[in-house]
């Protein structure tokens, strides 16, 4: 499994070159094996810069998202993987962002929404109670 353009070669070890090869002092021979290992190809985030851009979308960062998962896809698609992976990484970023400031907006609404519910229902218990415990209540 050698690349094209390098050939097997034997390398003797430094040392002396006589004797029985392998023995020490003798001739070894080394040989390279090379492994062509294929990396994973970089992921773009398309799917979750989708769902980012749809819901919420604060300051716009769904959207951005989307652009760089986008280029991404289209760096992937024209073989430059490093470009694709930088592409990527900005996407996954951008992603997190917006779904952390997401988080955010909708736990602010819940509270908000919790606080004005509490209060109205106290507001209305008081007014109430209070027309109906008052001892100058007319008819």
């Amino acid at each position: 499994m050698n690349p094209a353009g390098y050939p097997i070669q034997s390398v003797p070890l430094q040392g002396r070159n006589d004797g029985f090869p392998g023995q020490p002092g003798g001739h070894s021979v080394v040989q390279y094996t090379t492994v062509d290992i294929t990396s994973e190809p970089p992921k773009d985030h398309i799917i979750w810069s989708l769902c980012c851009f749809v819901y919420l979308n604060p300051c716009c960062l769904g959207l951005a998202a989307l652009i760089f998962s986008i280029k991404s896809r289209d760096r992937k698609v024209a073989g430059d993987m490093d470009g694709a992976r930088h592409y990527g990484s900005t996407a996954r970023c951008l992603n997190i962002w917006a779904t952390v400031l997401n988080c955010i907006i909708v736990l602010i609404v819940i509270i908000i929404v919790t606080v004005i519910t509490v209060s109205a229902n106290q507001a209305f218990n008081y007014h109430t109670n209070y027309r109906y415990t008052d001892n100058n209540f007319r008819y």
